[in-house]
């Protein structure tokens, strides 16, 4: 066996941290490589690099040699760059300050109370909204949850915790689908929780720190325990996102208890001699690249994808696809104002809409739209292609320069009531109240069982489809009420409203979420939603499904200016990407500070819009509150994210759940066209030029090939070259050039 990896092998036997590292920057790569953490290599670097540091002083002020703590401080930082999210590096080095130290600080007998990590964060969360954590980051993949659990129990068997994580692994699961069971929800949501990548991460590499955990195996199988209602109690009852690290940071005090009243030898880190003195970071060399690759990230500017410009040319709206539903949520703390349109189309006498509602509403809760807002939102936000066009070459020196065109924003019955609740009762439904608002016809209902809701439902006349009392069922052992709506035809005449307008409820609650499971039920197909969010700190993303950005910034064939052509190949691109991730993403495709826009894919909104839309905490006025400018002090604090997703009941087996971070980093999806010089060309410059522009039709006949996935020869056939333009390498040479010598 070769030298080099006889001693690797050695490195990694000869302590349990060594595993952990390895897995953890293993899991950092792929993170970043794979699934597009919004994780900067400047935030890596200074996190590693501060935590480090801060061991290093900590070990020196104890007379420590510096390998001493070394890698303890590598863990920290490593685990704070798979989970920590923040705009700021000054919020990244201080989390790295606070894990290392409070290892010092915080000690109880000898012995850190808090996981390093784990401490980091609950007090970060806890002090400023500027840094987040983003469970749903990993997905739920099985493939990928079996090779966390591997690796995961490969490190904890070799440090003896594997214990505490099979305990917390049991007690976790037998919680979930306790819950299930109990609420008669398919096997399949708590197996989709299990498989969560965060779950799984907390299991094998944060709750199995030796150091922070009880002494005795008695005592870490209680302590994983207690972790484990915890979790579960501000997952279910609380509603709040990172139950793991709020449920751990709070029976953290609890281990020196258990330690005192279970007792039994403290854990220590082996302390090896082998190949300490053959291992590369002892190079002089290697600590003086550190050094400067480490100024070269700080020098570096974080990139952040706000200047855009460009003339502004047609949107990819939600009219592009089939069976799409569009609902807006503002939140605001616990505060929420939902608007729920649809694309329903037929007789308004087939119309019924049943939605689970988490608290009881009132008549001046609710509210009926104009259609035209969410329309205004959904061409604000809309994906949008802009384009650009080249300078003559031959009139300025820097003629590889593309210069951009002038920004421009485009201009776009209750009758019956006594019997029905006599029937309704003997079935074990209560109308709770019953309203009449706009065109509608609306009841607040309740219910002791599914089966009795069901069965009045299909009596009064609602068409509920086969199947949905188990689903019914388990938003009424949630207590949720159900929001039945239905079309008054007398005040839709009185209206002057040929179409259905979209209703809105404003209600109080921790719950985050969008319950699309009973839609499901009876569906043909997947469905189309589009989430758009409003919300003051940030950028909103689901806790429970991978929010992907979508591929942006993508320059593409000058063919595709027509908009039924850009219509075309926006909906292969998002085909492609549904496929790609299995369709089990949400997607991103805006997330942008309202205050401002570049370019405007639709007029700004006013004040006074914002606030029909339930935007609450805005003055009504009529004034703009955006422009092509930053946003200026005093402007109105909303911002707004476009979540697209395509879902069906077998890769979508439980209702959406939110968070909102603060990501404030502007995005849109957005797709370029670059037009070449046509006019006269006469100088040395303009052979460079074309074969420039040759090269560049290319590459962007293969972006559109690997967005749509379309046959490359057709692409370039729909694109020819400027006259004089080379071939580029690869590609076919037309054959009447060869003929005529073009």
């Amino acid at each position: 066996m070769p030298t080099p990896l006889r001693t690797a092998l050695r490195w990694l036997a000869a302590d349990p941290r060594h595993g952990q590292i390895a897995s953890l920057a293993s899991l950092l790569a792929w993170g970043v490589g794979r699934l597009a953490f919004d994780i900067g290599v400047t935030q890596i670097v200074v996190t590693l690099a501060t935590a480090l540091v801060a061991q290093r002083a900590i070990d020196w002020w104890h007379g420590a040699p510096w390998t001493s703590g070394a890698k303890s401080g590598l863990i920290s930082a490593l685990s704070l760059c798979l989970l920590l999210r923040t705009e700021h590096l000054g919020w990244a080095a201080a989390a790295a300050l606070l894990a290392i130290g409070s290892k010092a600080l915080v000690r109880v007998h000898g012995k850190h109370v808090f996981n390093p990590t784990n401490g980091a964060l609950v007090a970060l969360l806890l002090v400023t909204d500027g840094v987040w954590v983003s469970p749903g980051q990993w997905g739920t993949g099985a493939t990928f949850a079996f090779a966390i659990a591997c690796a995961g129990l490969a490190v904890v068997h070799r440090s003896t915790r594997s214990d505490v994580t099979v305990a917390f692994l049991a007690a976790y699961a037998a919680l979930l689908v306790g819950r299930s069971w109990s609420l008669g929800e398919p096997l399949a949501i708590p197996l989709h929780r299990l498989q969560s990548g965060a779950f799984l991460l907390f299991s094998f590499f944060m709750i199995s720190d030796p150091r922070t955990t009880p002494d005795s195996r008695a005592g870490r199988v209680l302590f994983a325990t207690l972790v484990a209602v915890g979790a579960w109690y501000v997952h279910f009852r609380l509603f709040r996102t990172n139950g793991f690290l709020w449920a751990l940071a709070a029976a953290a005090p609890l281990v020196p208890v258990l330690d005192r009243l279970l007792p039994a030898a403290r854990y220590a880190w082996p302390m090896p001699s082998v190949v300490l003195s053959h291992l590369p970071w002892r190079s002089p060399m290697l600590r003086k690249t550190a050094v400067v690759l480490f100024a070269l990230a700080l020098a570096g500017p974080a990139v952040r994808a706000e200047a855009f410009c460009g003339f502004y040319v047609s949107r990819a709206d939600t009219t592009l696809f089939n069976k799409a539903s569009q609902v807006v949520l503002v939140r605001d703390g616990d505060r929420t104002v939902i608007t729920m349109a649809n694309d329903f189309r037929g007789d308004p006498r087939e119309f019924a809409m049943v939605i689970p509602v988490p608290t009881p509403i009132t008549r001046e809760q609710i509210h009926v739209a104009e259609p035209a807002l969410i329309a205004h939102l959904d061409a604000y936000t809309a994906p949008r292609l802009v384009e650009y066009h080249d300078a003559d070459p031959c009139a300025r020196p820097d003629r590889y320069r593309l210069m951009p065109a002038p920004m421009a924003s485009a201009q776009a019955g209750l009758a019956g009531g006594a019997r029905d609740e006599r029937r309704a009762a003997k079935l074990g439904v209560t109308i709770e109240a019953r309203y009449t608002v706009g065109e509608y016809d609306i009841l607040i209902l309740s219910a002791r069982q599914s089966t009795g809701l069901e069965t009045w439902l299909r009596e009064s006349g609602y068409r509920i489809p086969a199947g949905a009392s188990e689903v019914l069922g388990t938003y009424l052992k949630q207590n949720m009420r159900f929001f039945v709506a239905k079309v008054n035809l007398a005040e839709q005449a009185k209206s002057g409203f040929t179409t259905l307008r979209p209703i809105q409820v404003a209600y109080e609650s921790p719950k985050f979420m969008l319950p699309i499971r009973l839609g499901m039920v009876n569906a043909d197909g997947a469905q189309e939603l589009f989430v758009y969010t409003l919300t003051r700190r940030g950028r909103v993303e689901s806790t429970n499904y991978r929010t992907v950005k979508l591929r942006t910034d993508v320059e593409i064939p000058t063919y595709l200016k027509d908009a039924a052509a850009f219509g075309r190949m926006y909906r292969a691109t998002f085909d492609r990407q549904v496929a790609s991730e299995q369709m089990h993403a949400v997607f991103q495709e805006y997330a942008w500070d309202m205050a401002w826009c570049d370019p405007c894919a639709a007029d700004p909104f006013t004040g006074d819009e914002l606030r029909r839309l339930g935007v609450f905490w805005t003055e009504d006025t009529s004034v703009p509150i955006a422009s092509f400018r930053r946003p200026t002090p005093g402007a109105p604090d909303v911002f707004v994210t476009r979540l697209h997703v395509r879902y069906d009941k077998a890769h979508f087996p439980e209702d959406l759940v939110f968070h909102e971070t603060g990501d404030r980093t502007n995005f849109q999806g957005r797709y370029v066209l670059r037009h070449a010089w046509t006019g006269p060309m006469t100088c040395e410059a303009a052979g460079p030029y074309l074969r420039e522009v040759a090269e560049r039709r290319e590459r962007e006949a293969q972006a559109l090939a690997s967005l749509t996935g379309w046959s490359l020869d057709e692409i370039r056939r729909q694109q020819p070259l400027p006259r004089g333009a080379p071939a580029p390498a690869g590609a076919a040479e037309p054959w009447w050039r060869r003929l005529w010598g073009f």
